[in-house]
């Protein structure tokens, strides 16, 4: 289970629906009865099915046949754990004909019910999900298991208001649904992702939609990362923001672009010390053929693994610039801010420098650890942009983060992706309607606030 099992702090539920936090606590009670289900399940089929049924110390008095009978009575009854062949061998073979054949699982039920119950629970939080008619279909096909229906009510959305408007307006339980589907539909390579969402783990084996492994994803994005200075193109130092706030720092990401440039700035803070400020853009908007490591590819990879082409190429952009030692400030938008939670991550790159800060703008990073427990992490997210999600965490869910994480959700008018998870738009946020939030990372970063030295380009390419 996930390392903080603490519900996040809920509003009071309106009149007549149901309380969110009392559906959060069923969603984490349900997540780890279907763990130990499935545990038991995995054992029961690894004595039916495998070797480890101790047939010779039963004797041949039929006690050894009925042991047997009993146990797969017990594997595929409806009444008991369902079709629950779990494992290696006879065991997996059991569990695809399972899937295939749609049989019941006893483990899966639970698993999916918790996730109709946090989908519930969003609905309360969002009444936008329930108030628009077709995300109402939506989630009514998923409380009554219809996952046709809730696929064709999907494309309605999409046919009407566009796919902009569908993953904005569907962003608050977008990962609990693609989890949902995943362990509802006949597919079982992306059973695993569904799992891992169902019980709050983060997405390590594959992704949820066809259930390609992560490990497929890393061996097509093999760059080794590469890094060279960058002259500045007219106008773009005059346009930098030096006033070592947040806003500030997502402005300077929008305006070096996505074109894989990587921004550092060198700053004499207010005791004197020198420090820098590491900025990381997001995808590039070409992001399946792109040079630099910002490619979509690249964002696929970076949710699942700690080490990309795009953070291999930071590295060496930083150790060109940068002295050992030196206390840095790593803020990242999109794929930026997954990059620099996988650079906070990196034990050999907090051998070099001391990560004091990682803010992440509208990232997936809700799974990672940074390797220095002193690194205070700040993740900004609008609950209508559905990349935070990706990684199978949504700005509702039932768990908690750790204490040196700091979360900020808000929602605003625009319910379009992808405009609602531009670095324009967070600016925007930022300093109109959630300026408490903007007050807090800037607080955070006092002491990189201060007169900027030098200014540091680089180009990052994949290879």
């Amino acid at each position: 289970m996930p390392e903080a099992v603490t519900a996040p702090t809920t509003v009071p539920a309106p009149a007549g629906e149901p309380d969110v936090a009392a559906l959060h606590q069923l969603c984490r009670d349900l997540a780890e009865a279907a763990d130990a289900v499935r545990e038991a399940s995995r054992h029961a089929s690894e004595l039916a099915l495998g070797t480890r049924l101790p047939l010779a110390a039963l004797g041949t008095s039929g006690r050894a046949r009925t042991a047997l009978r009993t146990l797969l009575r017990t594997l595929k009854d409806p009444e008991g754990l369902g079709w629950a062949a779990n494992g290696r061998g006879l065991a997996r073979a059991g569990r695809l004909a399972g899937v295939f054949t749609s049989r019941e699982s006893l483990a899966v039920s639970l698993a999916v019910t918790g996730l109709k119950a946090r989908v519930r629970a969003a609905a309360v939080e969002h009444p936008e999900l329930l108030s628009d008619p077709d995300t109402a279909r939506v989630l009514k096909a998923i409380e009554q298991d219809r996952q046709r229906e809730a696929i064709r009510a999907f494309k309605t959305i999409i046919g009407s208001q566009g796919a902009e408007r569908a993953f904005a307006l569907l962003a608050p339980s977008f990962a609990d649904i693609l989890a949902w589907n995943a362990l509802t539909d006949e597919n079982p390579f992306n059973d695993e992702a569904g799992w891992e969402i169902a019980t709050g783990r983060t997405l390590t084996a594959a992704e949820p939609l066809m259930g390609i492994s992560s490990q497929v994803w890393a061996l097509l994005d093999r760059g080794p990362g590469r890094a060279v200075p960058k002259q500045a193109e007219p106008g773009l130092l005059e346009r930098l923001d030096t006033s070592g706030t947040i806003s500030g720092y997502i402005r300077n990401i929008g305006a070096v672009g996505t074109g894989g440039t990587l921004l550092v700035q060198c700053v004499s803070g207010p005791d004197g010390v020198t420090r820098y400020v590491v900025q990381l853009a997001g995808m590039a908007a070409d992001g399946l053929k792109n040079e630099s490591p910002q490619d979509l590819l690249g964002a696929i990879h970076a949710v699942a693994r700690p080490s990309t082409p795009y953070s291999r190429a930071a590295t060496r952009a930083l150790r060109l610039t940068i002295p050992t030692g030196a206390e840095i400030a790593l803020v990242g938008h999109s794929l930026g801010g997954i990059t620099a939670m996988n650079l906070a991550a990196d034990r050999d790159f907090c051998a070099l420098y001391r990560v004091t800060h990682v803010v992440a703008i509208g990232s997936p990073i809700d799974g990672k650890r940074p390797a220095d427990p002193g690194t205070r992490v700040c993740s900004l997210v609008n609950e209508h942009d559905v990349v935070p999600s990706l990684e199978g965490r949504s700005s509702v869910s039932p768990y908690a983060l750790p204490a040196q994480f700091t979360e900020f959700t808000w929602t605003d008018d625009t319910h379009a992706f992808p405009l609602c998870h531009a670095a324009e738009r967070y600016a925007h946020n930022l300093r109109f309607d959630v300026p408490e939030a903007s007050a807090h990372v800037d607080a955070e970063l006092t002491p990189f606030r201060g007169r900027v030295t030098d200014t540091r380009l680089f180009q990052l390419y994949d290879r």
